[in-house]
């Protein structure tokens, strides 16, 4: 019989294995920043730092204020115990984790080898990249896109440059060895891996370990969520979710009003997954967290409604360009819109918006949050904007803990 599991449970469980249950420590080092990726196994990439760019900030919602550069030091250097792939997104996974994607770049290299495909048209430019990286090693975008000028003239242009560096990277031709400035340099393979690392496995184990992997850092989870975390389509991992279930790894169970038009959804526990009482933390999340990326589970774990609106027009912005949501013990109970003003040395809380089932304390509790915020970007200032129903309590608060 299929044990059921509450909806406030299944909360717990869910933000217990991404690392919410936890007590911090008093600095969270090297060591600890490491764990968080193995944990995870991802840490998604975007290039919006309005407030701070997407990679940094599952760390501090877990692990409070730490330093930055010893997260650099884990993805952006050369020899780091991270590399870029496209694993939700674009993302640094752990080194290991790399021949867990084979299957996806002989997918990439299947589409890449059709006649009509962009890299088979520019043929003469995806060898010329090859070779001028045979020739001179890692080099960044920018310094490619220099030479790839100096010798051919106006013909290549950095779009074009662009495209295949980008391209050849989904493939496994070129690897993204680390960064400089947030600029992606580029290598070959053998740049970067030993010979060992470069091994692709089989699809049907890969699968079945990203699956695995997806399950523990999800803790509950159904079909479409486990699909959804390394971006594999559901029938792909249907069998691996069999063999998983037929070893224990993942328990079935049911979760009342998780449904799929109008359908209840299967789920599965994870065997290690802690099922904790009561959660007492209080986060900001990137809106690139795994915790809400998926935006159906959002609804269905937290009953949240959430939509980056970066792309809208300003005009037609609900919340904020940039806003975060709030995480309250269990619950998102708000979002705030917020910048990084480092010129003026300030954090701006450009709106501020609670949740209809906000507690009383949401304000009060928000306040070090966002003060531990300010801190670790380097900042001496909070000033908050008037739009939003939370923005009048952020500021009493502000005052009142000053």
């Amino acid at each position: 019989m299929t044990d059921t599991v509450s909806p406030d449970l299944a909360r717990r469980i869910a933000l217990a294995a991404q690392g919410f249950a936890g007590t911090r420590t008093a600095t969270a080092g090297t060591r600890t920043l490491r764990n968080l990726i193995e944990r995870l196994g991802l840490l998604q990439i975007d290039s919006v730092n309005v407030f701070e760019r997407s990679h940094y900030l599952p760390a501090l919602s877990r692990l409070g204020d730490y330093d930055r550069t010893s997260l650099d030091r884990l993805t952006y250097g050369g020899k780091g115990h991270a590399v870029e792939y496209w694993a939700h997104q674009a993302a640094f996974v752990p080194r290991h984790s790399w021949p867990l994607f084979g299957f996806r770049r002989r997918a990439y290299r299947d589409e890449a080898a059709k006649p009509d495909s962009w890299l088979s048209t520019h043929r003469d430019l995806t060898d010329w990249l090859l070779a001028e990286l045979r020739e001179k090693g890692p080099m960044k975008a920018s310094a490619i896109e220099h030479d790839a000028n100096r010798s051919r003239g106006s013909w290549w242009g950095w779009s074009d440059v662009k495209v295949g560096l980008e391209l050849m990277w989904r493939t496994g031709q070129v690897v993204c060895n680390e960064r400089v400035r947030f600029e992606r340099v580029y290598a070959l393979p053998e740049h970067v891996f030993a010979s060992e690392e470069f091994v692709d496995l089989p699809e049907e184990e890969s699968v079945r370990r990203l699956v695995g992997h997806a399950g523990a850092a999800l803790g509950i989870a159904t079909e479409a969520d486990l699909a959804d975390y390394f971006r594999m389509k559901r029938a792909q991992i249907r069998g691996a979710i069999r063999d998983l279930s037929d070893e224990g790894t993942l328990v079935p169970v049911r979760v009342p009003g998780w449904e799929n038009n109008g359908r209840e959804s299967p789920a599965w526990v994870h065997r290690d997954a802690r099922k904790p009482r009561r959660l007492d933390a209080t986060a900001l999340l990137s809106p690139f967290d795994p915790v809400v990326w998926f935006r159906p589970r959002t609804e269905r774990l937290f009953d949240f409604h959430y939509r980056i609106e970066i792309y809208t027009p300003a005009h037609k912005r609900k919340f904020g360009y940039y806003s975060l949501p709030v995480l309250r013990g269990d619950r998102v109970v708000g979002r705030v819109d917020l910048k990084s003003d480092r010129k003026a040395g300030t954090l701006r809380v450009q709106s501020a918006w609670r949740e209809a089932s906000a507690p009383d304390d949401t304000a009060a509790r928000l306040v070090p949050v966002l003060r531990e915020a300010a801190t670790w970007q380097g900042l001496d200032d909070i000033h908050v904007n008037g739009r939003g129903d939370l923005t009048d309590p952020l500021r009493t608060e502000l005052r009142r803990q000053l």
